[in-house]
């Protein structure tokens, strides 16, 4: 068991780390007995202090590492989540500054807005879609605060699973306008093609990654609420960013979302 002090200077030094652009290295080889469950501690913990010295807000949820390339290529073997809050979302329609990122890369999401509770006690994937508002294409930006971006389980979800910045599309629409399954995904950078996909490339429906989340929110007496937003997992591969870049996110039956990054 660690003790309360140690998940303080854990989730201080991840703050620091953030806020000051510098990189740390694995927790775990420091601390072999950091958990999946402690590690979730520790982000309540960062999520704490940066509400406390952001004056910010929560705003909803992510999903990380949903699918089995991504968690082989990280070396992990589950999802994780993180939080998203009011201070990390920004606006298509203007440019993306790098000036606050240690090492910036951006993804491909579907969008989900709740209406309803997601409460338990078991959440269904027929649940997750009754209590959406409506779905929207979006995109996340991801920055890992550790050397390299070289992490274990437990060391990115105490990293509140890599969350930096995420876009959300104004346009709308119901979970019954779109296949989220079989919808096809092209995100290009620099207007080619840097990956394709489908929806149901998030562990083979976007609700069901949603589902898994909100069963692990309610064993720690948290659950999703009406009007969070969640990113339901990255449908590719991250790119990296670089000043000057565009990227587009095109799904089948949805208008695509376009991001500029400041040159």
């Amino acid at each position: 068991m660690m003790k309360t002090d140690t998940l303080d200077q854990i989730a201080y030094a991840l703050y620091k780390a953030e806020r000051e652009r510098t990189e740390v290295t694995k927790f775990v080889d420091q601390y072999p007995e950091l958990t999946v469950e402690t590690a979730y501690n520790i982000q309540d913990k960062l999520i704490e202090l940066k509400c406390t010295y952001e004056e910010t807000t929560f705003s909803g949820l992510k999903l990380g590492l949903t699918s089995k390339a991504k968690q082989q290529m990280m070396g992990v073997h589950e999802p994780s989540y993180g939080v998203l809050l009011a201070n990390m979302a920004l606006n298509a329609k203007q440019p993306i500054s790098l000036k606050s990122f240690i090492h910036p890369k951006i993804e491909p999401e579907i969008a989900f807005v709740f209406r309803q509770d997601l409460g338990g006690p078991i959440v269904t994937v027929a649940q997750v879609l009754e209590a959406t508002d409506y779905v929207a294409p979006a995109m996340e930006i991801i920055d890992s605060r550790y050397l390299n971006f070289n992490f274990t389980l437990p060391d990115v979800i105490a990293d509140n699973s890599s969350s930096s910045r995420y876009i959300v599309s104004s346009q709308k629409y119901a979970v019954n306008e779109v296949d989220l399954v079989n919808m096809g995904c092209i995100f290009t950078q620099n207007d080619e093609i840097f990956a394709t996909s489908t929806a149901g490339s998030v562990m083979g429906h976007p609700a069901r990654a949603i589902a898994w989340m909100a069963n692990k929110l309610i064993a720690r007496g948290q659950h999703i609420r009406p009007g969070d937003i969640v990113l339901s997992g990255a449908l590719t591969g991250s790119a990296t960013m670089h000043a000057g870049d565009n990227f587009t996110v095109s799904f089948d039956g949805m208008e695509s979302l376009t991001v500029q990054v400041e040159r």
